[in-house]
C-alpha cells in the first residue's frame, strides 16, 4: 500500500490518523488476548490458574509495616526500609538515636 501523504487533504489525513490509532487499539487488544492466553497456559502447565497465581502475587506485595514514627507529626512514619525521610535525616544529623522515634 503505497499513500502519497503529500498530495492528501487535511480531511483525509485525519481520517487516515483515525483509522491507524483504531487499528493500534484492536492491535493491542488482540495481543493482549494472545498474552493473556499464553499466561493461561503456562499456569496450567504448573497446575495453576491464572487467577490463583495473581492472587498470590498481591498477597506477597504487602507494605512493610513502619517501625518508627515522627514524635512531631505520629502520621509520619517510616519502616526502615528504603530512602530515609528527611524528619529521620534531620534527627540522625542533629544527634538523635534511631532508636528514640521506634514504635
Amino acid at each position: 500500500m503505497d499513500l502519497n501523504l503529500d498530495q492528501m487533504s487535511r480531511d483525509d489525513l485525519k481520517a487516515l490518523q483515525r483509522d491507524v490509532e483504531k487499528a493500534l487499539a484492536t492491535l493491542d487488544d488482540r495481543r493482549r488476548a494472545e498474552a493473556r492466553m499464553a499466561a493461561e497456559q503456562a499456569a496450567k502447565e504448573f497446575g495453576f490458574s491464572l487467577e490463583e497465581i495473581l492472587a498470590a502475587q498481591k498477597k506477597s506485595g504487602k507494605k512493610n509495616p513502619p517501625k518508627y514514627c515522627n514524635p512531631e507529626d505520629p502520621r509520619q512514619t517510616w519502616s526502615g526500609r528504603g530512602r530515609q525521610p528527611q524528619w529521620i535525616k534531620d534527627a540522625l544529623a542533629a544527634g538523635k538515636p534511631l532508636d528514640e522515634f521506634a514504635i
